[in-house]
């Protein structure tokens, strides 16, 4: 599939093949850079730019194999300066906006740069946009969780939000700023809300690389509280074909629900994860639960599936391939659990306390 280029840049074309710039926020995270390989992969009319401040989950090794592709550019900076944004948006024709603090723990611990981050750089991407010539469209990065805890069947796009964590909360803040500078500025935004991603390149403070990344070392689990706790799980790369179907056909005002339609308690993919490594249930650890956890997750994706996508990868399939990327990739998430104070620090706070 290649990207429609906006009608503005194909008017000048005058015979020649123009190359759609894209705009990547966020493209050295795990979702962002797994979205960078799958576009130059799969898409040969695209050069891509990446704008990553480098956090902690944010690492120019997730981009190792691409950072000096000939359609790749990598700009270190931070979405909420204005200084950088300006032109890197301005230049731009599609903007797909990943950066953002995503780990709920952490926004329990301190939801202060969450605020700073997902909110407002978000609205200073915008800004950007308001102002951009050749923008055709603004792909806002939202999370399931806006949602909130459900009880029973699936969240639908015109459901009510309801966050009950700091990150949601600013997620849920994004999310409607981002649709009212379509609704008032007419910016070309859609917003996408996916459940839990996971694969390779994934930062080991989320619960599948760190339970498998624990359990290779054959160190204990930290299970949140009785693991009865349900989420969905979409493998990122099935998110990347659905964000790639988007750019082409979605509707600029429209949110769309990305889900797996693999929903597993997390003591059962505790358990999957250990097997799939030949490790024992002792390994399991049972901490103090977090607060404000909510129980279960589901997204009802007919609205895209109407587009032409549905999931292609099985869970067991996925998780498999994706256990196997950790065991033989050591080198990249070695040094994190070994030698980054950063996490080190992070995980004595959140597990080791947790007795």
């Amino acid at each position: 599939m290649n990207f429609v280029l906006n009608p503005i840049t194909a008017s000048h074309m005058t015979g020649l093949v123009r190359m759609v710039e894209i705009l990547v926020t966020g493209g050295a995270g795990f979702i962002g850079s797994n979205f960078i390989r799958y576009t130059l992969k799969h898409n040969n009319d695209c050069h891509i730019t990446t704008l990553d401040k480098l956090t902690y989950a944010g690492r120019r090794e997730n981009l190792h194999d691409v950072i000096d592709h000939p359609r790749h550019t990598f700009v270190q900076g931070d979405i909420t300066d204005a200084s950088v944004t300006k032109d890197l948006v301005q230049k731009a024709t599609i903007v797909v906006h990943f950066a953002a603090e995503t780990h709920v723990d952490r926004s329990i611990q301190a939801a202060d740069n969450f605020i700073q981050t997902d909110v407002v750089g978000t609205f200073v991407l915008l800004e950007a946009a308001r102002r951009a010539s050749n923008l055709s469209r603004f792909v806002q990065i939202s999370t399931d969780e806006v949602y909130g805890s459900i009880a029973e069947g699936h969240s639908l796009e015109t459901d009510e939000l309801l966050p009950r964590n700091p990150y949601s909360a600013s997620k849920a803040a994004a999310d409607r700023l981002a649709y009212s500078y379509w609704s008032t500025y007419n910016v070309p935004v859609i917003i996408t809300r996916a459940s839990n991603n996971y694969g390779p390149y994934q930062y080991p403070e989320k619960m599948i690389p760190l339970f498998a990344t624990n359990a290779i070392d054959h160190l204990k689990v930290p299970l949140y509280g009785d693991g009865h706790n349900i989420r969905d799980w979409l493998h990122v790369e099935d998110h990347c074909r659905a964000l790639e179907l988007l750019i082409d056909k979605g509707v600029n005002g429209q949110v769309y629900n990305i889900g797996g339609g693999n929903e597993i308690t997390n003591i059962d993919l505790t358990h999957q994860i250990l097997q799939g490594l030949n490790r024992p249930y002792s390994l399991i650890k049972p901490v103090s639960d977090r607060a404000g956890h909510d129980h279960r997750y589901a997204l009802n994706t007919n609205k895209l599936q109407n587009l032409g996508w549905s999931p292609q990868t099985p869970f067991n399939q996925g998780l498999h391939a994706t256990l196997e990327w950790y065991t033989k990739n050591e080198w990249w998430w070695r040094p994190i659990k070994e030698q980054d104070e950063e996490f080190r620090s992070y995980y004595q706070a959140q597990y080791e306390r947790h007795q």
